[in-house]
């Protein structure tokens, strides 16, 4: 193959995403698209909070050249040191990552923003204790750098739902309002957030279309509350509409909504995603860690 035939295929490649983006766009069910994955350094540019629960980083630097941002469940990897302090980095092959073994410490994060213009990228961290990835936030200041790995690709759905219905706790928060800021200004449905306190309530942009309600679990330890469940099986699903269902919270809240989901929405599919965040007892739990990473 000549060199000019194995640039145009290289550049066919790495487009090959946004023509699949297009066609899910156009059709009737969500679909993941993968995208190319990159390897990028990155300088915390501002750090502050978020209401009392969110720590939210802005990220910049030329490593952020060529990022891409399309839709609002994509997230990125971050990666840290081991606790010897060796940072060990996947390889770039293609567009691809080649992860060493065994695995580098790393967590996933929603990509809250990204301005390609001024060159920032968000990522909003819901504070435990316990966690790496959290615990490094906490402290993390202007100037600390950091190595992200992806997007490895998103969640695309098309906007032609009758209503959308959104659930989640503080952890798919982030993603969530993304979500409300990409619906169409007619969109229907609706979003049930889980926080412990209007201290954790934040200021969301939504159609006017979307009921969005706050859910406050007070006293009750993280993870171990059904306001999520109840808030969901309260829906009233209006007869003869498609509804497109977005669920993330702890392992064991989502699994009897995954139930619903199957069961009474009756999703057809691509047509609903329940996804577990985390899982109680497990400071750093990571559903894709076993089969590597983004």
């Amino acid at each position: 193959m000549s060199r000019n035939a194995e640039d145009l295929r290289g550049r066919m490649n790495r487009t090959a995403h946004l023509t699949r983006i297009a066609e899910v766009l156009d059709g009737t069910a969500g679909a993941k698209v993968p995208y190319p994955i990159g390897l990028r350094e990155v300088t915390v540019l501002d750090a502050r909070m978020i209401g009392s629960g969110l720590r939210r980083l802005t990220f910049g630097g030329p490593g952020l050249d060529g990022f891409e941002s399309h839709v609002p469940t994509e997230h990125v990897r971050l990666v840290y040191p081991d606790s010897d302090g060796t940072l060990r980095l996947p390889e770039q092959v293609d567009l691809k990552l080649k992860w060493p073994r065994p695995l580098p410490i790393s967590r996933e994060y929603t990509v809250r923003r990204f301005d390609p213009v001024a060159g920032e990228l968000d990522i909003d961290f819901a504070l435990h204790p316990g966690g790496h990835a959290a615990s490094w936030a906490a402290a993390a200041t202007p100037g600390a750098t950091v190595h992200i790995a992806g997007p490895p690709g998103g969640l695309v759905v098309p906007l032609t739902y009758d209503r959308y219905l959104l659930a989640g706790d503080i952890t798919a928060l982030p993603a969530i309002a993304r979500w409300l800021e990409a619906l169409p200004s007619d969109a229907r449905g609706w979003a049930f957030l889980e926080v412990v306190d209007a201290a954790e309530e934040l200021d969301l942009v939504a159609p006017e279309g979307i009921e969005v309600r706050w859910l406050h679990r007070g006293s009750v330890p993280a993870g171990s509350s059904d306001l999520l469940e109840q808030a969901v099986r309260g829906v009233p699903l209006p007869e003869g509409e498609r509804v497109y269902a977005w669920i993330a919270a702890e392992a064991g809240v989502v699994r009897p909504l995954r139930r619903w989901v199957r069961e009474v929405l009756r999703a057809e599919p691509g047509g609903a995603e329940v996804t577990a965040y985390w899982k109680r007892g497990h400071a750093d739990f990571d559903e894709d860690e076993e089969g590597g990473a983004a």
